[in-house]
């Protein structure tokens, strides 16, 4: 008891780094996070990012490669060319936090305007629904179907409504205490789940084939084959899709980190972290490969069925691993996605405080899930949604990325709060509180994006077919975002005031006054000065061009 208790204690006290108790309800919402409550660090960032992805959910995704008809070895190599390229555009999005001590949704006030950055918050909003929905959905399921070999709880509608419930209602309260309990459960979970996963392999060990063939040989032998390369591209994209998924809300953990944190430092913690999301990926891989052999019933295109599949094939004594990681990754995924969710929602409606959103979001995210597993057939669907979402967060992933380089990493954190104070004009006002050259780069390339996407089965583009099955949607939607900002940036220059004394990198500038701040009454607002080398432009408050 005694160690317990002294376990406990140290757990509250490296919760406390975060800014005060484990036990504490988190009162911060959107509004930047002061210095001296920002004592997270670049490894808290780490554990919870990989925490969030370190589950069933990320192991399903891994399962891809094998139902596209790869071998082993093609499944890993399509594995770490989408892990990798996703996790390089991910990274840099975890500077925003540290830089603005607030949410990456309002830090893109500065690159969107004042009313464009409702765009991330939508974004973020839907993504994290949808990833919710699915981590709750393939955790219950897991939890269930294991319990039922163990002990033969049933597999009706009431032991998937309690598995739901129970989920919903941990992850809840774990979102209501907010930033410091869930960092706590993150800590936890990157152990053990890690550790379960491990186990896993040894359990699967006598199974694996590592000469598991698909559709297309074992080796690179299969680039001559028709329908490889779409394979191969497919099963990657899937893969980029999930590290793609935490840029709209990476800057809700970052932004308790200090401002003086070196920057390399923050960025390597967020690559790495899903550079070890590696750990479910493969795990992922090697069962789909296993149950592809043993139970290929499960493993139809159409209608995968992985958890059932690895509960048919798994040994006995994994039962109970496995219905751990089921309750330890379905937590701790389902607390990274909601906690995001009722902060953005804060954020769009500054009348809620972070707890009233979450407790609002959460109870109606908690009532979609019941709705969608039990009313309709939503789940791949919902799969779907995810992957439509994440084709439109890619561009303004990189209108983020760019604007961060121009702008040399500086910005008015004042005034990016402009619209969470109900205010109107400062620095990112541009063309009544819309920045066209962000705008218009986002909203083209996702359409582009949209209308490329190829989901055989499920969701296909008026374009889907333009690159003979390949689906290159999310390529073409950051390339041809960062190629329509730049090109805007150059022929539309956004004014001086936006940027550092040292002016801007890549880009011109014009001198052009910004609007005067003014409250909801009209009245005008004289600014806090971000920093001595702008006080000077800061005294100028007149109207912005676009």
């Amino acid at each position: 008891m005694e160690t317990i208790v002294a376990k406990t204690q140290r757990a509250a006290y490296a919760g406390d780094k975060a800014g005060g108790k484990v036990t504490q309800v988190e009162t911060y919402g959107i509004e930047q996070i002061p210095e001296k409550d920002r004592n997270a660090s670049a490894f808290d960032l780490f554990r919870v990012s990989f925490g969030g992805a370190n589950t069933f959910a990320t192991a399903f995704l891994g399962a891809f490669p094998i139902l596209f008809g790869l071998s082993f070895w093609q499944g890993l190599a399509a594995t770490l060319t989408g892990l990798v390229i996703g996790a390089l555009l991910l990274a840099p999005m975890a500077v925003f936090g540290p830089t603005n001590g607030t949410n990456n949704a309002v830090s893109s006030s500065a690159h969107l305007g004042v009313h464009g950055r409702v765009v991330g918050s939508f974004l973020s909003l839907l993504t994290a629904t949808a990833f919710f929905s699915i981590s709750v959905w393939s955790s219950g399921d897991a939890l269930v179907g294991g319990l039922n070999r163990l002990v033969g709880v049933p597999q009706d509608m009431g032991s998937f409504a309690v598995a739901y419930g129970l989920f919903g209602a941990l992850v809840l309260v774990v979102c209501i205490y907010g930033f410091r309990f869930m960092l706590l459960v993150n800590k936890i979970a990157v152990v053990a789940a890690t550790l379960l996963f491990v186990v896993g392999f040894i359990a699967f060990s006598g199974d694996l084939d590592l000469n598991f063939a698909g559709a297309f040989g074992t080796g690179m032998d299969g680039l001559g084959m028709e329908g490889f390369i779409p394979a191969f591209i497919g099963a990657a994209l899937i893969v980029m899709s999930n590290p793609i998924s935490f840029g709209a809300f990476l800057g809700d953990w970052a932004r308790y980190i200090p401002t003086a944190t070196p920057k390399r430092k923050v960025i390597g913690a967020a690559f790495l972290a899903q550079v070890a999301t590696l750990v479910p990926f493969v795990f992922g891989l090697a069962t789909a490969s296993i149950i592809a052999t043993k139970a290929p019933e499960f493993m139809d295109p159409a209608a995968p069925n992985y958890v059932g599949g690895l509960l048919a094939v798994a040994p006995a004594w994994y039962f109970i691993p496995l219905c751990a990681i089921a309750l330890i990754g379905g937590m701790s995924t389902g607390a990274s996605s909601l906690y995001g969710t009722g902060l953005d929602f804060s954020s769009v409606f500054p009348r809620f405080n972070r707890v009233q959103a979450t407790v609002f979001i959460g109870l109606l995210a908690i009532a979609f899930i019941f709705v969608g597993r039990f009313a309709f057939n939503l789940v791949q669907s919902i799969s779907t949604f995810a992957t439509l979402i994440v084709t439109c967060t890619a561009p303004w992933m990189v209108v983020m990325i760019i604007g961060f380089i121009t702008r040399r990493g500086w910005y008015d954190a004042d005034a990016l709060q402009v619209f969470n104070r109900r205010q109107t004009g400062g620095r990112y006002w541009f063309n009544h509180g819309w920045n066209l050259r962000g705008m218009l780069s986002w909203l083209v390339s996702a359409a582009v994006g949209l209308s490329l996407v190829n989901m055989p089965g499920q969701f296909q583009g008026p374009l889907g077919n333009l690159a003979g099955g390949v689906d290159i949607s999310l390529p073409a939607s950051l390339v041809l975002a960062a190629v329509l900002y730049l090109g805007l940036l150059w022929f539309f220059p956004e004014p001086r005031a936006v940027f550092p004394a040292a002016g801007p990198r890549w880009v011109p500038s014009r001198e052009t006054r910004v609007a005067p701040l003014k409250d909801s009454a009209g009245n005008t607002v004289i600014p806090a000065m971000a920093g001595s080398e702008d006080a000077e432009q800061q005294s100028a408050q007149l109207v912005a061009r676009p």
